[in-house]
């Protein structure tokens, strides 16, 4: 703006020198006697004017700035300090730091559901582990005050001590195979879904005509990069969940195939009537629903959510969906 003020007044002056002259150049034109005197005066009334000016401005435009970063470090000081239920909450006007404060209050609530799924996994691991602990107890205990006790009591007592300690040990296998899951990958190699459902059924499938329930399998060729001990604990899983939780004279169907860019694998079983609105409930760790699915006790409900995180860790999408005639029809597909 300064230059402006200087230049514009000396736009119609011009400086003429007459032909075949050696004459000084004489100013003419619309200067209307401005000299350079007037001109410096005005430049520094215009600076003098400007300076206040852009101060403001710049005071102005810095707060409107710095208002935000500093809402984001207070609100980020509160959080470091435990209070995971803060947000930014920015509002308007949108533009890049308000996006960023969107962006950190979407981080902020991951970060307190993470912690509250963490809290409320450990309060039910302890549940789920103090129960067998507690019968064991009870159990030696009683054997130990029993002054009658015989070797047939004894041996009967230590039979159901092992058994006991045969739960928690499945238990903490199935809690150390969600841990593993919930790490991530550490290694990816070519794996084909059809192998290793087939590995899986061999394993399954005598507990399965023990329980009358019929396998069907459609295993087509599907081949996906990832950590074969995840997945092959993504379909033992899903195998186990569906012989688990069917009833006798059920069955199950498993499928693999590669579906544009994906491999796929699909376990489909007959069972209880499940609520759709329920099913999310199922991916939780010890989450169970309906009496007759928590009735038999040879699970933890820890399946779904290692199906889930193993899921989560190869980028696939996990599909679920109750049947009407109840069961359900699980679907992953890997990139």
């Amino acid at each position: 703006m300064v230059l402006a003020t200087v230049t514009l007044p000396l736009v119609g002056i011009q400086s003429t020198i007459p032909a075949h002259s050696s004459a000084p150049a004489t100013v003419t034109g619309t200067g209307e006697g401005i000299g350079p005197h007037q001109l410096l005066v005005g430049s520094a009334v215009a600076l003098a004017v400007l300076i206040p000016v852009a101060l403001a401005a710049g005071w102005f435009v810095a707060g409107r700035f710095l208002g935000p970063l500093r809402a984001i470090t207070a609100t980020a000081t509160a959080i470091s300090a435990g209070n995971l239920h803060h947000r930014l909450n920015l509002g308007e006007p949108a533009d890049e730091l308000t996006e960023l404060g969107a962006i950190l209050d979407d981080l902020f609530a991951r970060l307190q559901a993470s912690f509250d799924a963490h809290r409320h996994f450990v309060a039910n691991a302890s549940h789920e582990l103090r129960t067998p602990l507690a019968g064991l107890r009870t159990l030696l205990e009683v054997t130990l005050a029993d002054p009658d006790a015989d070797a047939d009591a004894l041996r009967s007592a230590c039979q159901e001590a092992l058994a006991l300690g045969g739960h928690q040990e499945r238990l903490v296998h199935a809690l150390l195979a969600l841990a593993t899951s919930e790490r991530g990958l550490t290694r990816s190699d070519t794996v084909d879904l059809a192998q290793v459902a087939t590995g899986v059924l061999a394993s399954r499938r005598d507990r399965a005509t023990r329980t009358n329930i019929e396998i069907t399998e459609h295993l087509a060729s599907a081949v996906m990069a990832g950590d074969p001990r995840l997945v092959e604990s993504l379909v033992a899983n899903l195998v186990d969940n569906a012989i688990r939780h069917n009833h006798p004279g059920g069955h199950i169907e498993i499928t693999t195939q590669t579906s544009g860019r994906q491999a796929t694998v699909t376990v489909t079983n007959s069972g209880p009537v499940i609520p759709d609105n329920q099913i999310p409930r199922l991916f939780q760790p010890f989450q169970r629903l309906a009496r007759d699915r928590h009735s038999r006790r040879d699970g933890y409900g820890l399946g779904l959510a290692i199906v889930n995180a193993v899921a989560q860790a190869h980028h696939a999408t996990l599909t679920t969906s109750a049947r009407t005639e109840g069961g359900l029809a699980i679907t992953v597909r890997f990139p």
